[in-house]
């Protein structure tokens, strides 16, 4: 299985009402400086796979994400839907929504 795949696999196991760091994924899936390719095969992949795009946020619980067909607001309004706080500034508690494997 190739880092893609590994990463798919991972976003998929995300449980409903969490999230995880980009950082988390591409560890998880054995390269750990990864965190940038990770992202670029969440923009690439999400929609064709249907991944849970949402709850993948940046290493300090950041939505950061800049695209225009996710936007910030979208996903945070996602995130709310799963009952995940998220502040005004877009940030996201990780000790009490951080998913960071099994």
């Amino acid at each position: 299985m190739n880092f893609q795949q590994k990463v798919i696999q991972i976003i998929k196991k995300v449980p409903y009402g969490k999230v995880t760091t980009y950082g988390t994924i591409a560890t998880l899936a054995g390269m750990p400086r990864g965190a940038r390719i990770v992202g670029g095969i969440l923009s690439s992949c999400s929609e064709k796979f249907d991944l849970p795009w949402q709850r993948v946020i940046n290493r300090h619980g950041f939505i950061s994400i800049k695209s225009l067909d996710h936007p910030k607001q979208l996903q945070k309004a996602l995130l709310e839907q799963e009952s995940v706080e998220v502040s005004s500034d877009f940030m996201i508690d990780l000790l009490k929504y951080g998913w960071f494997g099994d």
